[in-house]
């Protein structure tokens, strides 16, 4: 097995996490009869040690052709499980860090207390013990409820406003798409029902700004039928995102790798879509245009590829006075776009899933990936360029979403006085 000391490191580490919990269980089961203590201790190693095997065989399961809903399913288990610990570990960590300030605010001024009461001062807070298992309890129910959140559409709307827009592109209709990652979805219906919700827009154009597959172009195999349908009157234009380009598997040649990317070129061409490879287009109206340029992935995290040359794509095109910017990771506007590109008025991307775990709530919104990414769903505005980054489509790792929904974006766009 590759990695295999890093692999046996973790599995120590998680057993340790499951030993810290554990103290937190015997005390809130100290006062019970020693039977009932046998069958809660029981169960919670049973627990444990179940969920230990799966994440030791989800390899192998993984490996294997065929459906991967009950993997991805169970591998949300374990991962919630794992998170659930880990946040309830806070709380007896914040315990165990007032028990300790005691026993050394002990050791320096002596109390005269008794043996009995003095083990009382420095036993384990029940409150917190119970504050902790609740919290973690309360993230495992959200992430097994956010399963059932994986296909509930959202249709988000915005207008928005450009004095470079020209007045004959006024009420232009944008569906915007990100992130469909193919590979993850089970129900060919659930995913048909949020075709029909964009069709139902009557966009004027549908522009999808990448990671249409996990890693393999067969990924498609099953849904290349269904995107086919979305069809618009300026076209369908799309970009390539990082999970496209298979980094993430190992190849026996490179060769194989590139035709797969090439595969997965041609299923954007039999569906009909236009994808722009470090290109641009340009859409006319009664003698007036706009731009629509489409980059490759390009980020500025060191961690993700750069692929994308935004010089090559634009190059003609800065004689167009409103372009349209397809660019999958949004650390890309601020990075290469933002004020050095005035012409690029507009830039679309995806990439972050809003981590497909938060709240979003008038005024407030809030996700782990904010710590990473500045902009990382919904609008984004600095001076007169704007930023609009799609929550996805679809979903991949945790077969789920909380508080942050796949979403269909409508922008309708209109010139200023």
């Amino acid at each position: 097995m590759r990695n295999a000391p890093f692999w046996w490191i973790f599995l120590a580490l998680l057993l340790l996490l499951d030993w810290y919990v554990f103290q937190a269980i015997r005390t809130l089961t100290a006062g019970l009869p020693v039977r009932s203590r046998f069958i809660w201790h029981t169960v919670y190693w049973s627990v444990t040690a179940f969920s230990i095997l799966l994440l030791v065989l989800l390899p192998y399961f993984f490996s294997k052709p065929g459906p991967q809903y009950a993997r991805s399913i169970l591998f949300a288990l374990v991962a919630g499980l794992f998170c659930a610990k880990l946040v309830a570990s806070l709380f007896f960590l914040t315990d165990d860090v007032r028990r300790v300030v005691q026993w050394i605010g002990y050791q320096i001024i002596p109390k005269n207390k008794s043996v009995d009461s003095t083990a009382e001062l420095f036993s384990r807070s029940v409150f917190l013990s119970w504050a902790g298992l609740l919290a973690g309890a309360g993230l495992f129910s959200a992430l097994s409820y956010g399963i059932n959140n994986r296909y509930r559409y959202q249709v988000r709307k915005l207008r928005l406003n450009f004095p470079t827009l020209p007045k004959v592109f006024d009420g232009l209709k944008i569906v915007q798409l990100s992130d469909i990652h193919a590979g993850s979805f089970t129900d060919p219906r659930a995913v048909e029902r949020g075709i029909q919700l964009v069709l139902d827009q009557q966009p004027d154009l549908i522009l999808f700004t990448g990671d249409l597959v996990n890693n393999l172009a067969s990924e498609m195999n099953e849904y290349w039928s269904l995107f086919a349908k979305l069809k618009a009157p300026l076209g369908v234009f799309s970009i390539t995102g990082n999970h496209d380009y298979a980094d993430y598997m190992q190849w026996e040649s490179p060769e194989q790798k590139s035709a797969n990317f090439e595969r997965l070129k041609a299923v954007h061409a039999k569906m009909g879509w236009q994808l722009l490879m470090n290109q641009h287009v340009v859409l006319t109206r009664e003698q007036s245009s706009i731009g629509v340029i489409g980059v490759e992935n390009w980020s500025a995290k060191s961690r993700f590829p750069k692929y994308g040359n935004f010089k090559k794509a634009f190059a003609g095109g800065g004689n167009i006075p409103f372009s349209i910017l397809l660019s999958h990771d949004p650390s890309h506007w601020r990075a290469e776009i933002l004020e050095k590109y005035p012409s690029v008025a507009l830039t679309l991307s995806g990439h972050t899933h809003g981590m497909q775990f938060g709240f979003e709530i008038p005024g407030l919104k809030w996700s782990p990936v904010q710590y990473v990414y500045n902009e990382w769903a919904g609008l984004y505005k600095q001076a007169a360029q704007i930023l609009y980054v799609n929550r996805g489509f679809g979903f991949i790792g945790y077969p789920g979403r909380v508080g942050i929904l796949p979403e269909i974006t409508v922008i309708e766009l209109f010139s200023k006085d």
